[in-house]
């Protein structure tokens, strides 16, 4: 049995055990500014400590990652980095407990407060990409819970090598309560390893895991611009609006589809949602907007894909269909190019026309969980 104490002050850390000496588990008092991760001399490669709002976490000291540590809670939660040095034995290191708000994460499920953007906490299924909730490749995909203020805001599963997302889900609740926010566009400071737990404005420095403002600059000579996955006019609330602004949450959009069929196409939706998606009284729909990139080298600024296709699909109850309860789904694609027209289609008809992109052995691509009618489609309630 251990028991260890710090030179800090008693009000910051302590630590306490009940398991054999070779492990040592850590409690923290509250009021608690800052948690503290103590390098066993048993095992300087691991940690574990306990928070009283948490069951279980872990932090592991990787030799191959230096200056990070993992944080877990029973899986994978995220990647912080410490100081700027290689912790030594017996060190205590203190770490800022906002580092428990998570963003880049190894999985949805990692985050309660992100399963909440997905119908019945379920992710899509897209074959070589994420299946089962699982990524399968976690060197080039990461799971982004989109963290604003302190508040989660929606989900986007963002591809580093092309340096686009491959799709961003959120829940409709209502149409903006004021205009379009003139906020600056944002970075996810943890793709590139800065230890901070939320979307930020670019302060210079070198992203080579994600879309810069740079990589835009000159868009529009190209004939492309911003193009929102999720778009800021389905976000309800002021600070949901600003935290669309985010680079993870765009892909390089050709302008007169952005503004013309595309937009089009959002507002539609937008009218459709706040029509007929109704759960207890209030608006709600689940919405997933994805982007298939394109296989040549047709990149912007020689970094970020320009997708070859663009998709989204809604998923919600029907109001006049309460007592049953009666679940409506619709979709749109198209190719992103001047001219292309949208037509609203089946889920059904989009899943089959994402496995040309996402093809798997005995893995079909399924974006919403199997409420949602994949044939008929939605009509608007008179």
């Amino acid at each position: 049995m251990c028991t260890y104490t710090t030179t800090v002050p008693s009000d910051m850390c302590i630590y306490t055990t009940t398991v054999p000496s070779d492990v040592c588990i850590y409690t923290t008092t509250e009021p608690n500014p800052l948690m503290c991760v103590y390098i066993l001399p048993q095992y300087p490669l691991i940690c574990v400590f306990i928070l009283p709002q948490y069951v279980l976490i872990c932090v592991f000291i990787l030799p191959q990652y230096p200056t990070r540590s993992l944080l877990q809670s029973s899986q994978f939660i995220t990647v912080l980095s410490l100081v700027g040095r290689r912790p030594e034995e017996g060190d205590v290191l203190p770490v800022s407990k906002f580092c428990l708000k998570m963003c880049w994460v190894d999985k949805f499920s990692d985050v309660p407060q992100c399963q909440k953007f997905f119908l019945d906490g379920t992710t899509p299924n897209l074959p070589g990409i994420l299946v089962g909730g699982i990524v399968k490749d976690q060197n080039r995909y990461k799971p982004i819970c989109q963290l604003f203020n302190n508040t989660y805001r929606f989900a986007t599963l963002y591809d580093t090598f092309n340096r686009i997302p491959v799709f961003s889900a959120y829940t409709f609740s209502g149409p903006p309560t004021g205009p379009r926010p003139k906020d600056p566009w944002m970075i996810e400071p943890q793709l590139d390893g800065i230890d901070r737990p939320e979307m930020q404005k670019q302060e210079g420095g070198s992203y080579e895991h994600q879309a810069v403002q740079n990589d835009y600059r000159d868009s529009q000579n190209k004939w492309l611009n911003r193009g929102h996955l999720f778009p800021n006019s389905h976000a309800h609330y002021l600070d949901t609006q600003k935290s669309t602004f985010t680079l993870t949450n765009i892909v390089p959009q050709v302008v007169s589809f952005n503004g013309g069929s595309w937009k089009e196409m959002e507002r539609n939706v937008r009218e459709k949602l706040m029509t007929d998606c109704f759960s207890n009284d209030q608006i709600k729909a689940y919405v997933v907007t994805g982007a298939v990139p394109n296989n040549n080298n047709n990149k912007l600024n020689n970094r970020v894909n320009i997708p070859y296709l663009m998709w989204t699909a809604f998923c919600c109850k029907n109001k006049m269909y309460m007592k049953n309860k009666k679940w409506i789904a619709g979709a749109h694609w198209g190719l992103n190019k001047k001219g292309e027209a949208l037509n609203q289609l089946t889920l059904g008809a989009l899943e089959e026309k994402l496995k040309k992109y996402h093809k798997g052995k005995n893995i079909t691509v399924k974006v919403f969980p199997g409420d949602c009618p994949r044939v008929t489609k939605p009509t608007t309630s008179s």
